[in-house]
């Protein structure tokens, strides 16, 4: 009996180890195509290897000289970066006050926004294109952020409101016997305590407006302000896969910051669950 229950446990780590790799395989196998594809030589894409004789950064140094990938670079770095800290801001702002304040209207605001989550965002897409036009905001990078910014408050407000219910009230009591005020216990004893709820959403709203395309596309028409995603997709369209090697290479770029992002922001979401944690 012994004998036949180890060997059912050892069949099923078999398997589980055996889907873990199908897995691992199914996600690092593009990751691998687009960077050797952006190392092969050629341009076509059926001239790439997936193991070439030999390897070249000719792709790389095509974009930075005969194209306008920095200046695509630098918008796209400076939406994401300011609807990062833009839409970051008024997300917690507004969970904030519905978390913790009582006020006409509060119930069907929380409504609305749950009912807009519903929607996809490019159902509005005419309605903000007129809007941005009367604004004079249109092929605007401005106009882009404002758009990312207000598209992500229901979602974000939802989610970062629940956090904050999870807080006990004694908290903010114990502050206002002290003398704290309401913009003192938000920023001295909410957000100290929500870091892990608040890198989620800085690193959402970063990685939202630096993968998007189609708001971009609507909004944005000068080549001065195209960003990364309209510029890499104009570089293959048409094509006949063409420029493949130089738009992985440009795709592999675009990983980057992405990238170190989540490296830098690990340790605090951990630190943060850990102050979590002990808080009680």
């Amino acid at each position: 009996m012994i004998k036949i229950i180890l060997h059912s446990n050892k069949l099923i780590d078999s398997i589980i180890y055996l889907i873990l790799f199908i897995t691992a395989v199914t996600v690092l196998y593009p990751v691998y195509w687009i960077i050797i594809g952006s190392l092969n030589p050629g341009d076509s894409l059926f001239s790439t290897k997936l193991v070439p004789d030999h390897l070249t950064f000719e792709h790389f140094r095509y974009l930075f000289k005969e194209t306008d990938y920095l200046t695509w670079y630098k918008n796209t770095l400076k939406v994401a970066f300011f609807n990062m800290i833009i839409s970051t801001f008024l997300v917690v702002s507004a969970a904030y006050a519905f978390s913790r304040f009582r006020f006409p209207g509060r119930r069907y605001g929380l409504m609305t926004m749950l009912v807009l989550q519903m929607f996809p965002g490019f159902m509005g897409m005419i309605a903000i294109y007129i809007l941005l036009l009367q604004m004079g905001l249109l092929d605007n990078l401005w106009g882009l952020i404002l758009v990312y910014a207000g598209g992500s408050i229901p979602f974000g407000a939802w989610l970062v409101k629940g956090y904050f219910d999870g807080f006990p009230k004694g908290l903010e009591e114990a502050a206002k016997l002290d003398g704290a005020n309401h913009i003192q216990i938000f920023y001295k004893i909410m957000l100290p305590l929500s870091t892990p709820i608040l890198v989620f959403i800085a690193i959402s709203n970063f990685i939202g407006p630096w993968m998007d395309f189609i708001f971009a596309r609507l909004i944005l028409r000068s080549d001065s302000n195209k960003t990364l995603a309209i510029g890499l997709y104009e570089m293959v369209t048409g094509r006949g896969n063409s420029q493949f090697t130089t738009f992985a290479a440009g795709a592999v770029l675009v990983a980057i910051p992405i990238t170190i992002l989540f490296l830098i922001s690990q340790r605090y979401m951990v630190d943060g669950l850990k102050a979590g944690a002990n808080k009680g």
